[in-house]
């Protein structure tokens, strides 16, 4: 391995990481409840919902920088289906609380695991959705 690709090894995973990191930042704007409070609390359902999020943004970010020549490029795809996946999933759990009767933020703050598995799921069924979408 040359120097160059150790460098470019380095650059690259410090900027996926800042920018997941920067992502969920923004996504713990629109979530109702404090995801760290909860998890020190041992909320479960939180938890579990939390690390589904965070999976689905990595998986979308390392799709994305597969396919990516640069860095800005990867960022701003990276931020355009972030945008996209919590449109998806604030539009499922619209028609999951008119239609199914059923709030998924607040069976998850109230520490309903069954809840914050399926709010997961659905953000990595979104990512998966997304990357699939990349790749036409």
């Amino acid at each position: 391995m040359e120097f160059s690709d150790l460098a470019r090894l380095v650059v690259w995973t410090l900027s996926g990481a800042i920018l997941l990191t920067l992502l969920m930042i923004i996504d713990s704007f629109f979530t109702k409840y404090k995801d760290f409070q909860e998890i020190r609390r041992g909320n479960l359902a939180v938890t579990v919902r939390l690390v589904m999020k965070i999976f689905a943004q990595a998986l979308i970010l390392k799709y994305v920088l597969e396919g990516s020549s640069s860095i800005v490029d990867a960022w701003i795809i990276s931020f355009i289906s972030f945008i996209v996946l919590l449109a998806l999933e604030s539009a499922v759990e619209f028609i999951l609380r008119k239609w199914g009767n059923l709030n998924l933020d607040e069976g998850t703050e109230r520490g309903n695991v069954a809840h914050g598995l399926f709010a997961g799921t659905l953000h990595v069924i979104g990512a998966m959705v997304i990357t699939a979408a990349l790749s036409i």
